[in-house]
């Protein structure tokens, strides 16, 4: 049993840390968020709409929560952004997982590029509103940072109901 364990303690040590992959997912989406959002605050903010089918890319600003929730809470969601990328930073200290690099990686990037608006647009630090501009006019108005959460979210669940740990193993769960 002992030797059985060892092996596998060692095989999960040779793999390669996914540190990496999560922080550049993350530098990604962030990049990606962060730059969308100046091009259409500068271009369209109070001006116009670009319409493409059933998409608008408009400017509208969000103080509170996903579909404008707790719009009073600005500050809140500030704080747990903050507690989310630092609970991510430590997880990623473990993660030799790809499935799970990515998923974090979305997550972080996503929280990270929220969390850029929150500390630095009006009306002030901690309170700023996330800039939204896909809208597909069934669904509320979102932006790059919002994919990159729920796509990370949807992965994390898909990677939690295969039974897929941080480290790349698989649990076996009791019937």
């Amino acid at each position: 049993m002992r030797d059985v364990q060892a092996a596998r303690g060692a095989a999960l040590t040779d793999r390669p840390k996914r540190t990496a992959l999560l922080a550049a997912v993350a530098a990604v989406v962030l990049v990606l968020d962060i730059l969308t959002k100046v091009w259409v605050v500068a271009e369209l903010e109070g001006q116009r709409q670009l319409e493409y089918g059933q998409l608008l890319i408009r400017v509208t600003r969000n103080p509170g929560a996903a579909f404008s929730f707790a719009e009073g809470a600005t500050v809140l969601f500030t704080l747990v952004a903050i507690i989310v990328i630092a609970v991510i930073v430590r997880v990623s200290t473990r993660l030799r997982s790809v499935g799970w690099a990515l998923s974090l990686g979305l997550l972080l990037g996503g929280a990270s590029g929220n969390l850029v608006d929150r500390l630095l647009r009006s009306p002030g630090v901690g309170r700023g509103e996330v800039v939204d501009f896909l809208d597909f006019q069934v669904w509320p108005s979102f932006n790059v940072a919002d994919s990159g959460i729920v796509v990370g979210g949807l992965l994390a669940v898909l990677l939690s109901f295969r039974n897929v740990e941080f480290d790349g193993t698989r649990t076996s769960k009791a019937a």
